[in-house]
């Protein structure tokens, strides 16, 4: 007893101590202004838009960030006007590469002010990117080693367990679909599903075919599948699109995937939830695995348990992965700078980051 009242004691002087620091720096916080510590609480952090990707504006009406995302303190906004104090800079990669837009640089650049790289694309469809060096001091990417990264998709947690069965769709009519429109020789992915669709039938949707599926049509299409081609159009570090998030995992088919390596979906995806080309010694393989899983029930269903615990969250509107940059923005590197974008974006390490 002697004990707790000795550290209720304690803790009433530190209060009171902690009352009167507060109280004597009072006055002079209000003359000069608060201390950094103080201030960086509180204080709004400006994102600058300096054009719209692909050009199709949304609104930022009011505080976009708080109302849309329950992001705090963040200032969105794409008046260049606003550029001198502006914290963050943003420039999407597509409209620079083909020189619809330019980069700032008759402007005086604002001290402590950063500038991000922004791209979802491959690096085969980044362009030039050496002109680019020296330039830019962050990077958004769908790359999980980004400064900030804004994937396709990813994996929350349920608030609570979900019903396993009533998650399965059993209305399954086809063994494996394809939504394709961009169908190119060249691909690895065709190339795969032209040996594959000698094993297995596949069902192939989209503009290529002639079959093309509206927004609405789309999952449920998929949904009859018991497999689904996530065949991304390029083979590069993290470059995971919608075709996974969206077209198989929300469509209710089990993904077969063919993008970057295998532990790059395993570090995103939870296990037993995909299935890996690499994974299989032939494509002959491959194609008796997915006969021998719609034979057996339950080593069908095991490829959804995942949907207990999991949900898919979908990324679309450029303003959430904008504001994101707020939510980061205290843990972002202040000394930082791309001596070679274009090593990075190919992910060829060579010094290719420095200080400034």
């Amino acid at each position: 007893m002697v004990g707790y009242n000795i550290k209720k004691t304690l803790r009433a002087l530190m209060k009171k101590r902690c009352l009167l620091f507060f109280l004597s720096i009072l006055p002079l916080c209000l003359f000069n202004g608060w201390p950094s510590g103080f201030q960086v609480m509180n204080q709004n952090v400006t994102i600058l838009l300096w054009y719209w990707p692909f050009g199709r504006s949304l609104s930022l009406k009011d505080d976009v960030c708080w109302d849309l995302y329950s992001i705090p303190h963040c200032r969105l906004v794409d008046q260049r006007s606003l550029y001198p104090t502006a914290d963050v800079v943003v420039f999407h990669n597509r409209e620079l590469v083909t020189g619809n837009q330019k980069l700032p640089f008759d402007l005086p650049r604002p001290q402590g002010q950063r500038w991000v790289w922004m791209s979802l694309e491959s690096p085969i469809h980044s362009g030039n990117l050496r002109q680019f060096a020296n330039i830019f001091n962050l990077t958004m990417t769908y790359r999980r080693d980004a400064d900030i990264t804004i994937p396709y998709g990813e994996f929350l947690p349920k608030e609570a367990e979900g019903s396993l069965v009533d998650d399965i769709p059993l209305n399954k009519s086809s063994l494996v679909c394809w939504v394709v429109s961009n169908y190119k020789k060249r691909h690895k992915r065709t190339k795969v599903y032209n040996e594959l669709k000698t094993i297995v039938p596949v069902m192939v949707y989209g503009r290529w075919t002639k079959t093309p599926l509206s927004s609405t049509a789309l999952l449920p299409t998929i949904s009859r599948c018991y497999f689904y081609l996530a065949f991304e159009n390029s083979i590069a570090k993290d470059y995971i699109t919608e075709k996974l998030w969206r077209n198989a995992y929300e469509g209710g088919a089990v993904p077969v995937v063919l993008g970057p390596p295998l532990n790059d979906y395993k570090g995103v995806s939870p296990p037993n939830s995909f299935i890996h080309v690499d994974e299989f010694a032939s494509l002959k393989d491959l194609g008796k695995y997915l006969q021998q899983l719609i034979e057996d029930k339950k080593r069908y269903s095991e490829y959804f348990k995942w949907k207990k615990k999991w949900r898919v969250k979908l990324y679309t509107d450029w303003r959430e992965r904008l504001c994101k940059i707020c939510s980061q923005y205290r843990s972002l590197p202040t000394q930082k700078v791309y001596s070679d974008l274009e090593a990075w974006v190919h992910n060829k390490f060579n010094s290719c980051i420095a200080a400034v």
